[in-house]
């Protein structure tokens, strides 16, 4: 075997590099949980003392955590008054819940896979799965502060006008919507406010979830929405005009099932089923980029593993346009089309 030091050596740089990104998720995730970077957004510069003691926080930790996130590039180090400055850029996307950049929620799902760690090496080598309600409470909370940003960004400026006729129909009243694994119902929640005068309801299996949902939508003082514990494959009502699945289909058990089951409680004349999916394209290849390498990496601990704990296909967060298609429109659908996208996300639209 010859060994081509060159190419060796950047392997090792890439790894360092690794290595640094998986500790510096941790740190960050620290960051979150004790307000540094949102006592660092109001603040300019700081010392490490002075947000030490703005956050009731050890300052030799501190200092020590500073530097780390200096060389991470989250925060600006100024040498010459021994000062760090957290950039306004990096302080919307670390501290502002309201923006579609805000990225602080993904790192507690990653923190919650690292506790979950044995249960994940055990469905590696069984391949009985592992259910989403078998994870780490920070998981759920992790990704419902993570998604919220995005459809708070596209759902009702971008996706639901994307579709036929759906938008009218929502804004006239009268309309009967399911938001099928809602999870924290960030998305139910979401519709009902935009659209007071047409009705929502809430499903999601995880009993949790489904309890955290109705604590908001109760906060929020809504009247056209609520929240029930229920499967993909039979949640109750018929004649929805919309049923909705949020970056779940690829998760379940029996995806053909679910497409089945929302033929049968849509309105048959004009419903729509509105399926909001990971981006992915349908060649492996063709997803071998940073995105890709995400969307893989957590649909093989996440997504894959809960499927298969429901004796399901296992179909992944990177299933693709058309293996998609093929299981919606041999479930019954006579139409199937990609009604818009984003950098992260395909929505599709199907009807009967």
């Amino acid at each position: 075997m010859v060994i081509d030091n060159t190419k060796m050596h950047e392997f090792i740089g890439k790894v360092v590099s690794e290595w640094g990104a998986a500790e510096g998720a941790l740190i960050t995730f620290i960051g979150d949980r004790l307000g540094l970077f949102k006592a660092m957004a109001e603040s300019g510069q700081l010392t490490s003392d002075e947000l030490a003691k703005k956050t009731d926080t050890h300052p030799r930790i501190i200092k020590e955590w500073l530097a780390a996130q200096a060389a991470g590039g989250y925060v600006i180090y100024d040498k010459a008054s021994d000062t760090y400055t957290l950039p306004e850029e990096h302080a919307v996307a670390l501290t502002d819940e309201s923006s579609p950049v805000y990225v602080a929620g993904f790192y507690q799902s990653l923190v919650s896979l690292f506790k979950d760690e044995e249960k994940i090496i055990e469905a590696f080598k069984t391949g009985k799965g592992l259910g989403w309600g078998d994870h780490h409470h920070y998981l759920y909370e992790g990704t419902a502060r993570f998604f919220k940003p995005n459809y708070v960004a596209n759902l009702t400026s971008n996706w639901i006008p994307a579709l036929d006729s759906v938008e009218d129909k929502l804004k006239k009243g009268g309309a009967k919507v399911a938001d099928v694994g809602c999870g924290h119902g960030a998305s139910t929640i979401l519709m009902a406010k935009a659209y007071p005068n047409s009705n929502f309801i809430g499903f999601d299996s995880h009993k949790p979830s489904i309890e955290r949902a109705r604590e908001l939508a109760t906060k929020e003082n809504l009247q056209n929405v609520k929240f029930d514990v229920a499967k993909s494959t039979d949640y109750p009502g018929d004649d929805y005009d919309l049923v909705a699945f949020f970056d779940c289909f690829h998760d379940m058990g029996d995806p053909r099932g679910a497409a089945r089951h929302v033929l049968e409680t849509l309105r048959k004349k004009n419903g729509t089923w509105m399926l909001v999916e990971p981006f992915a394209n349908d060649k492996l290849e063709d997803n071998l980029n940073p995105l890709g390498r995400v969307f893989y990496s957590v649909s093989s601990i996440v997504c894959v593993p809960a499927s298969l704990n429901e004796d399901g296909p296992g179909l992944g967060a990177q299933a693709g346009e058309q293996k998609i298609s093929e299981i919606i429109k041999s479930s019954g659908f006579s139409k199937f089309r990609r009604a818009t996208q984003t950098p992260f996300n395909l929505v599709f639209e199907a009807k009967p």
